[in-house]
């Protein structure tokens, strides 16, 4: 079964102006969603980043990619490799690590993988999940994503989540969240003001929710020392803290001097990172992330070798759509190494989709995985037409959190260590 047409489609949709260490989320996120038809009439979905220098990159990747065998993921792989050379696509905002041209190559490939799997699963009607092993649990856990955020963007109205910029908020926010999706567990992102504040926030939400497992991840603006020393402070509270410092050598240190296991998603980012941060004991918990991890099968291969290692997983989230949050479900529910609850974004895009309603829900802040074959959900063509045209119309080609900071705020810098 050959790949016969290859659909490349950036859209756009509305996102909360969400605060983060590198700035704050712009009106409008990106992403490109990849369609693969065959020459047999079956199609497959992926979904991957928007940026446009990636998006270009995805493009020729889709040209050169027509008549591939869906199941030759070695060839694609190749395929891809060659065309990427010696390029390396590195993101403005930096939330997600060091870039690479092996990471360069993860990322282009990952919707095309996905989309085949898709294919495949369609084929013999069996749902992703199976081609990954087998599910060994029936709904993914999430976590309830909070971020310090305003109540709107400049000039613009104020949203239905309103303002969380003091415990208070933190803690109101994560109300809605959990009664809206019911979540379990909450992840706050930090490093938005002094440690001290967050600290505040963190506490503020163990007492509202003295059951639910805690997260604080500052995105790698504090030092050394101000990350040893938060981290005792928050020793008992926290069910580990995500980059409190920059890169596998300070993550080490810091490591060996707090009680909570430290998470990444940023200093171990691809293969080669793994041998290193074993080596120094810099990770408790790796974040991974099928956009730049490759796909779901190599992220599946480096969830085995975690395992090995003893470092447990939970999965990273950017802001996506359907086609990812679905993508993310089968991979977690065939990872019996993914033993923390996943990150996700899906409740900000609050009901903004490219897929049909209906196959993906929350129930008790878990996703079911998807009833159908494949991936398990459809495009909703409507949808993806608005999203596109919101994506010619909008101006943004790709994401800079600190420019637009900037241009509320002059003076933000976004300078690692800040604290």
């Amino acid at each position: 079964m050959r790949i016969r047409e290859i659909n490349v489609t950036p859209v756009a949709f509305r996102d909360p102006p969400l605060l983060n260490a590198a700035g704050v989320h712009e009106p409008w996120a990106l992403r490109t969603i990849v369609e693969i038809v065959t020459d047999e009439g079956l199609t497959g979905l992926g979904e991957t980043y928007g940026d446009l220098d990636h998006l270009m990159r995805v493009r020729d990747a889709a040209e050169a990619l027509i008549g591939h065998d869906v199941y030759g993921h070695n060839a694609m792989y190749a395929t891809v490799a060659g065309l990427v050379g010696a390029d390396v696509v590195t993101d403005l905002h930096g939330l997600t690590g060091t870039s690479s041209r092996a990471k360069t190559v993860d990322r282009i490939f990952s919707p095309f993988e996905v989309a085949c799997l898709d294919i495949r699963g369609k084929a013999v009607d069996r749902p992703v999940v199976d081609l990954l092993g087998g599910r060994v649990r029936d709904a993914v856990p999430y976590s309830a994503y909070l971020f310090y955020k305003w109540a709107g963007h400049p000039g613009a109205p104020e949203d239905g989540f309103g303002a969380a910029l003091d415990p208070d908020g933190v803690v109101e926010q994560a109300r809605l969240l959990i009664g809206r999706y019911g979540f379990r567990s909450i992840k706050l992102k930090g490093g938005v003001f002094p440690p001290e504040q967050e600290v505040e926030a963190v506490h503020a939400l163990r007492a509202a929710f003295p059951e639910h497992p805690l997260r604080l991840d500052p995105n790698a603006v504090w030092s050394v020392e101000t990350s040893i020393r938060v981290g005792r402070e928050l020793d008992g509270v926290l069910e580990y803290l995500e980059d409190p410092a920059e890169g596998i050598e300070d993550m080490a240190r810091v490591a060996a001097e707090v009680p909570m296991p430290l998470a990444t998603n940023m200093c171990v980012v691809t293969p080669e990172h793994i041998p290193p941060a074993v080596r120094q004991g810099a990770i408790g918990v790796l974040l991974t992330d099928h956009h730049y991890w490759g796909g779901l099968v190599r992220s599946a291969h480096i969830a085995t070798l975690c395992e090995t290692f003893g470092i447990e997983l939970s999965m990273h989230s950017n802001s996506h759509l359907g086609i990812s949050l679905a993508a993310m479900t089968h991979l977690a529910a065939a990872t019996p190494a993914v033993t923390h609850a996943c990150d996700t974004h899906t409740p900000w895009q609050d009901g903004q989709d490219v897929v049909a309603p209906g196959a993906l829900r929350f129930v008790d802040g878990a996703v079911p995985v998807p009833d159908g074959p494949g991936l398990g959900v459809e495009l909703d063509r409507d949808a993806l037409a608005i999203m596109n045209e919101q994506y010619e119309k909008c101006g943004v080609r790709s994401r800079d959190d600190t420019t637009y900071m900037r241009s509320v705020d002059p003076s933000f810098s976004a300078r690692r260590p800040r604290w």
